[in-house]
């Protein structure tokens, strides 16, 4: 039997009335799975750091020294799924079913190949990665032993973002979900086997590898490995819309599938190193200001963390509605999915946002035991707290954007406002305001990026000049 969410899903496809009520039944059904395994991600997160952190400061360094080279090198893999999947949103609410197979199925070759090259020039440079990036000979190694399991993991990781990402365009957002919360626990407790040694706790042996940083590598890497095998299994025999056994198709790329996830892909992926560079240059700027400033400045993105996540959660929703209602070439509806979706966003990040002003202290103190940093992460926080809606803002729009396949423009103006807007505030207040006038810097970049994005969302031109229906 068919559940709400698939047969209001089905409407889109079939040109079904949906009302106002329905709409919003069908966002909340999409955003809470995906909010809540966001959320997921940064507890674990939270936890791992905590987990490595145990082992002292040079174990710390060690990742935080490759962090940035990690994130590029998911970059690559989160954007390549993204081309693809946009793709299948279309075809799906278009209710071509046999197109969106053929895409999975290209998919699933093109992808793997570029993980396989992407994980061998990780191989390749995991030696001197950490001397290049200034590492000292205390953590190189260990840095190096980490992107090493990080980089040749990379085939499992890109087919674990592929199937949730061909997942969720597909309209099941459950499943992939939970998926993500069940590999957060996985990790978890591998981790709590890989990073510790054997050790005696209140009379209990618990067996531990020892292995350290390595241990922390490979514990994502199982986790990773076993949610991707069955999110693929799931994907390929039990997902209606994607499944592939018994269908007889072809493996063979096509120039105009792989033309098409390259043009939705690439300005995004140029859009993340921008900005990746962007983030090291504030990290520049705010290094003159002391270490107390420098950490401050860390763990309040940290905590900041958590009043985000769940915009990208409703985000993925937006995707999936907005690209499956473009797809099936209801302009109209498409258009109000947008709205809905950004709005809901706004709404929940401003009420996080209000949290995290209140629970600021607790926050840091979560975080820090260093009296003078727990203070300055407090007055951040609190700075940037006002932003949240705006914030919110882009994060869903550039989500309904991407669902359209529309993602040159939006990167463009998320580059603009970082470039023009926030590294030129950090790099004028900083001198005479600190740390403090970096966050005012960037709450005043994530407000004016928010108002930019409505702006364009209102125009409609994103939705590529069709006659709306």
């Amino acid at each position: 039997m068919a559940s709400t969410k698939d047969t209001l899903l089905l409407r889109i496809r079939e040109h079904g009335k949906l009302s106002t009520a329905e709409q919003l039944r069908l966002t909340a059904l999409l955003s809470v799975p995906a909010i809540l395994a966001q959320l997921s991600t940064i507890l674990m997160f939270y936890i791992d750091d905590a987990m490595v952190g145990s082992l002292g400061a040079l174990a710390s360094a060690s990742i935080g020294i490759i962090a940035t080279s990690t994130w590029l090198f998911w970059s690559i893999i989160s954007c390549a799924a993204t081309g693809f999947s946009v793709q299948v949103a279309h075809l799906v609410g278009a209710n071509d079913l046999p197109g969106a197979r053929a895409v999975f199925r290209q998919s699933l070759l093109a992808s793997l190949a570029l993980a396989v090259l992407t994980g061998l020039i990780g191989a390749a440079i995991s030696g001197p990665l950490p001397h290049w990036l200034g590492g000292g000979d205390e953590i190189c190694g260990d840095a190096s032993t980490y992107f090493l399991i990080f980089t040749l993991g990379a085939p499992m990781a890109m087919m674990n973002m592929l199937a949730s990402s061909m997942l969720r365009c597909a309209g099941n957002i459950k499943v992939p979900s939970l998926a993500n919360i069940v590999m957060c626990v996985l990790d978890v407790a591998f981790n709590f086997f890989l990073i510790f040694p054997t050790r005696t706790v209140e009379g209990i042996t618990i067996p531990g590898a020892g292995l350290g940083v390595a241990g922390a590598a490979l514990g994502t890497l199982l986790a990773e490995a076993l949610i991707a095998s069955y999110l693929l299994w799931y994907a390929v025999t039990r997902c209606p819309e994607l499944r592939l056994l018994g269908d007889h198709g072809s493996f063979r790329l096509q120039r105009h599938t792989l033309s098409k996830a390259g043009s939705i892909a690439g300005p995004i992926f140029l859009q993340r190193v921008l900005m990746n560079v962007a983030q090291i240059t504030i990290t520049i700027i705010v290094a003159p200001l002391g270490a107390v400033a420098i950490a401050a400045n860390a763990l309040g993105i940290t905590a900041e963390s958590l009043c985000y996540m769940p915009g990208y959660g409703i985000g993925e929703a937006a995707t999936t509605l907005v690209g499956q209602s473009y797809g099936a070439k209801r302009y109209r509806l498409t258009e109000r999915f947008a709205w809905m979706t950004t709005l809901l966003g706004i709404a929940v990040m401003t009420l996080m946002g209000a949290v995290m002003y209140a629970t600021a202290p607790l926050m840091m103190a979560s975080l820090t035991p260093d009296e003078a940093v727990r203070q300055l992460g407090v007055e951040c926080l609190r700075i940037e707290a006002w932003a949240e809606p705006g914030f919110a803002a882009s994060i869903v729009a550039m989500s309904c954007f991407v669902g359209t396949g529309d993602t040159k423009k939006p990167s463009m103006m998320n580059l603009f406002s970082m470039w023009a807007v926030r590294v030129t505030l950090a790099a004028l207040l900083a001198p005479r305001y600190g740390l403090q006038g970096v966050w005012l810097g960037m709450a005043i970049e994530l407000t004016f990026r928010g108002l930019i994005f409505l702006v364009r969302l209102k125009r409609g031109n994103w939705m590529k000049g069709k006659d709306k229906v």
